[in-house]
């Protein structure tokens, strides 16, 4: 800095605690009593904020403490434990904490790190990274179908029980299986749930057809507790992200999470695929 500026600065300071700090004289300049003292402690000041930065830099390099992140509720077992578990053995001194909620959940507001969230992003200040989509496909229990039957088109399909989702609007998005060709359709409905847990438990309960997640309806397609239903048919795409508010480089346990959940969420999709092909 030049002279001029650090005269400016102490004015502004002197002013500041209305004091004077330092005597100005044809000989040189002298500390006051009270420039003594605040040089004093300013020292001190400096050795903390020194201190400081460098506890920061070992946090960056070792996380440590609370994380807390907020999850929808229906990948806990196949993408979320298999993430944090190992988070958790390459920073062992952070603490978890997982919200596992379906509804929108403020960073800020609830104190999150991150939060997982799918569907049409609100109106934020957060980044939000891209985790995958999901596609949905029609789904009903063997003992459905050997009651009431396949369905051959969307026109058959109205004649059907549908257990029909919260997040849903009243005419439903469907599709090829390229996603192309969209149609809109209005199906009435036996009984309406508002989690996947609910309305998978309706379908292999023999409520109805369900349109629900692709990974999902994995292991059921598998072990054949669930057929698909209009295998020609697909729902709309949702898209799955990773919010956070983190300005600039984000801390390297967050980015890791991210990373893992990522890669987890991938895995289990692209194994669904492989169980509900037509």
């Amino acid at each position: 800095m030049s002279k001029s500026a650090i005269s400016q600065q102490i004015k502004r300071l002197e002013e500041a605690i209305g004091q004077q700090l330092l005597i100005r004289s044809t000989r040189g300049v002298l500390l006051t009593a009270a420039g003594e003292t605040l040089l004093a402690r300013s020292e001190l000041l400096d050795e903390q904020l020194n201190m400081a930065f460098t506890e920061l830099n070992q946090i960056k390099e070792q996380p440590s403490g609370l994380f807390k992140v907020s999850v929808p509720p229906f990948s806990e077992k196949e993408v979320v434990m298999p993430a944090i578990r190992q988070l958790c053995l390459e920073f062992p001194l952070i603490t978890p904490e997982i919200v596992v909620t379906a509804k929108w959940q403020d960073l800020i507001e609830h104190q999150l790190d991150a939060a997982i969230f799918g569907g049409d992003i609100k109106d934020c200040d957060y980044r939000a990274l891209s985790v995958s989509t999901v596609s949905e496909i029609f789904c009903a229990s063997p003992r459905y179908t050997a009651q009431y039957g396949f369905p051959k088109n969307l026109e058959e399909l109205a004649q059907h029980k549908f257990i029909a989702t919260a997040w849903h609007r009243p005419k439903i998005e469907v599709f090829d299986n390229h996603l192309d060709n969209k149609q809109m359709i209005s199906l009435d409905h036996c009984v309406k749930i508002n989690s996947l847990a609910t309305g998978l438990e309706a379908t292999l309960l023999d409520m109805g057809i369900a349109l629900l997640p692709e990974f999902l309806v994995q292991k059921h397609l598998q072990d054949g507790g669930l057929q698909r239903v209009l295998p020609e048919c697909r729902g709309k795409d949702w898209h799955f992200y990773f919010l956070h508010q983190y300005k600039g480089e984000k801390p390297l346990h967050v980015s890791r999470f991210y990373q893992l959940y990522r890669h987890y969420f991938l895995k289990t999709c692209a194994t669904n695929k492989e169980y509900s092909k037509p």
